[in-house]
């Protein structure tokens, strides 16, 4: 199984064009160009599970489209997305920020999928999502440390009683670096898949270790990549498991 992860930034861009004519300024421009070289190179590596971090479910920025449903038709697959804010929170009314979100797409049918929610932090949204082999959960972790901690807890709840083996996937905001998810990795059995600790962020010049893709034992990496591609403020995460036979 090719595993692909990716905060694609809404599709808005990165470098110095995104911060002209001020800062930031890219966030509310429009998506279509960048998202049709997205589509691309995903399907260049054909990966056949793609967790999309920082998707737009329906702003003006993709002039009303879901991206993950503009990607699912353009590659066929089976698709989850969900805003990653929960329905009381006050970003979840104000327009565009309430159309951001996180999805998964799959070449396989989906068997099951739930949304889960932390209880801190603004960006709660955990989507679990049951494949035939594996189970995947997908996160967007705080910027704030100790909410992020608060949240790594919460989110070990979720995943230990599983019975098939596990993914987890997502941006962690680890500022702190990997030590930030040791004692996740300790309590829940799971093994980081970049086992050399290769930065993500920023694309241009990685230096920051911010993405993750976890995994239970049973799934055995075979080969794991971080391309050089500068279509968002991260670089993809490229991961080929297959299952132990011990298992």
């Amino acid at each position: 199984m090719r595993f692909l992860l990716y905060n694609i930034r809404y599709a808005t861009g990165h470098g110095v064009g995104y911060h002209f004519p001020l800062p930031f300024t890219g966030f509310f421009k429009r998506t279509n160009g960048i998202l049709g070289k997205i589509v691309s190179f995903i399907r260049s590596v054909n990966p056949d599970v793609i967790v999309l971090i920082e998707v737009d479910s329906g702003s003006y920025r993709s002039q009303k489209s879901c991206q993950v449903e503009s990607i699912a038709r353009e590659l066929d697959h089976f698709h989850v997305v969900e805003t990653k804010y929960r329905n009381e929170s006050m970003a979840n009314k104000i327009p565009v920020l309430n159309k951001q979100g996180n999805g998964l797409l799959s070449k396989q049918p989906i068997v099951s999928h739930r949304f889960h929610y932390f209880d801190e932090g603004v960006k709660r949204l955990v989507i679990e999502v049951e494949l035939e082999e594996v189970t995947i959960f997908i996160v967007h972790l705080s910027l704030s440390y100790k909410h992020r901690q608060q949240q790594l807890e919460h989110l070990h709840r979720m995943v230990v009683y599983g019975s098939k083996p596990v993914i987890v996937a997502g941006d962690f905001n680890t500022f702190g670096g990997d030590r930030e998810v040791q004692l996740f990795l300790a309590a829940t059995g799971l093994e980081n898949a970049n086992l050399a600790g290769l930065p993500s962020h920023p694309s241009h010049a990685p230096k920051r270790n911010l993405d993750f893709i976890l995994h239970s034992p049973e799934l055995v990496v075979s080969n794991f990549s971080i391309p050089d591609i500068r279509l968002s403020d991260h670089a993809p995460l490229i991961c080929d498991f297959h299952l132990s036979r011990e298992h």
